[in-house]
């Protein structure tokens, strides 16, 4: 199972996360373990049952509710939001624990302190056993911030603890998921 959350997490992460606050199901949360389970069992088979695995909205957010994926200090009330392709997130972020103690001169980057509502809008799938994520916009309390910003923003606080984390992220999908789809409230993968 483990790896499985990595992938959950290397999503969230990837495209900063964002917060609503989402009470936690424990049937969904129940339901979502059990589907986990499944995909890590299934990928260690030499021939993996290629039925595809469908994840709701609502599992994935009552998972992440629940408390059961470690999420980066400082990001909490993650909610994400399903379209076509399309992931939306939203969270409350707190930049200053988020940075641990990290300082910058630059003014541009002083947008990111203190505690902040952040939508973040990528498109994100998964094909040829590598995943997809390519951040589209970033909001902190509905003001758009400008990818140069978010950039530098990355790359000084985020990839020294996430070394592959970026604004467009390729990574390689584990337990031999070989398809990952974005849908209207749902992630479906597919193992091969």
């Amino acid at each position: 199972m483990r790896a499985s959350r990595a992938l959950l997490l290397v999503v969230l992460v990837s495209a900063f996360l964002t917060a609503q606050t989402t009470s936690v199901d424990s049937s969904a949360v129940a339901s979502m373990e059990r589907k986990l389970q499944h995909i890590e069992s299934n990928g260690a088979l030499s021939h993996p049952d290629p039925t595809p695995t469908e994840f709701t909205e609502h599992e994935i957010n009552s998972y992440l509710a629940s408390g059961k994926v470690k999420l980066p200090v400082g990001v909490r009330s993650v909610h994400l939001e399903g379209q076509p392709g399309v992931v939306t997130g939203t969270s409350r972020v707190d930049f200053d624990q988020l940075k641990a103690g990290r300082r910058s001169s630059n003014p541009l980057l002083s947008v990111f302190t203190g505690i902040h509502e952040v939508v973040v809008v990528a498109h994100a799938h998964g094909s040829g056993g590598q995943g997809f994520v390519n951040v589209d916009s970033v909001a902190l309390d509905n003001v758009d911030i400008p990818r140069f910003v978010l950039q530098m923003f990355v790359e000084k606080y985020l990839q020294p603890k996430y070394p592959n984390i970026g604004l467009d992220s390729r990574f390689t999908l584990p337990d031999r998921i070989d398809v990952a789809l974005v849908g209207m409230h749902k992630l479906t993968v597919m193992q091969k």
